[in-house]
């Protein structure tokens, strides 16, 4: 498929970039945008080479000012929702998507707004530059932060304070998100990526399927008492066990070697 609202690059072995380019409205998301997005994480999903997706955003004021207002106030409710018909992962094509174990990394390059900040808390890590500011400011021109916004948020912060930016909209500093605990690290602007890629470096230590198992356990294990949790057989589990690569990680430890993972 061509896309004419996303870039998709693999300049990385195993690691799929994809980039909202629509700087000119702050990276804002249509259902273009957001079918442009499923696509491409359809397409990492399902590729056995692709191991680590990163999300970010075109030019340096914006990962994503979240949900293209200027379309939604031409098009009716019922029109928006035809639009969408055929996504798979939700707004902004990973906010609903709950079957892929493989880590999402957002590089958050500026506003992460609404809808914008919703696609970065349905990450698995969230790296930000210094310039960074999160909020959900949906109740202000009469919707709500219904991306996951108000399921996650009360569940990656204090449930007071993530209220508190709910229903006030209030705007939070790169700095101050990353105590909270929603943001990993803040590095200036100039290293966002080069950071990603550090991030990156240390993951690729693991085997991906013990990653991807481990991300299964812990997202769909979040609902459920720790007893049940633990005592579930999840699919990722037994496809690492019955994987190559679960007999190459100890034998390149007794060989003193670095591990050759291979996905399988």
């Amino acid at each position: 498929m061509a896309f004419e609202q996303i870039i998709v690059e693999k300049k990385r072995e195993h690691v799929t970039t994809v980039t909202i380019n629509r700087p000119n409205v702050m990276n804002a998301i249509s259902p273009e945008t957001t079918k442009e997005l499923d696509t491409a994480f359809n397409e990492f999903h399902e590729d056995p080479d692709a191991w680590i997706c990163v999300i970010t955003g075109a030019g340096d004021r914006a990962f994503s000012a979240g949900n293209d207002l200027k379309y939604q106030s031409t098009h009716t409710p019922e029109e928006m929702r035809a639009a969408m018909e055929g996504v798979k992962g939700g707004f902004g094509g990973n906010t609903a998507r709950f079957d892929c174990f493989k880590p999402f990394i957002a590089a958050v390059n500026g506003l992460a707004l609404g809808g914008g900040f919703e696609v970065a808390l349905a990450c698995d890590i969230v790296i930000a530059a210094e310039n960074a500011t999160f909020g959900l400011p949906e109740h202000r021109v009469g919707l709500m932060p219904g991306a996951g916004g108000v399921h996650r948020l009360p569940r990656q912060m204090p449930y007071h304070l993530a209220m508190g930016m709910i229903m006030t909209s209030k705007r939070i500093t790169a700095q101050e998100a990353a105590g909270y605990g929603i943001v990993n690290e803040v590095v200036p602007a100039a290293d966002l990526m080069a950071t990603v890629d550090k991030w990156i470096d240390e993951i690729m230590l693991g085997a991906p399927l013990s990653l991807r198992a481990s991300k299964e356990c812990t997202t769909m294990g979040l609902h459920m008492s720790l007893q049940e949790a633990m005592s579930t057989q999840w699919p990722g589990v037994m496809t690492m066990y019955q994987s190559e690569d679960v007999k190459e990680g100890p034998l390149a430890f007794v060989q003193k070697r670095p591990p050759q993972w291979k996905g399988r």
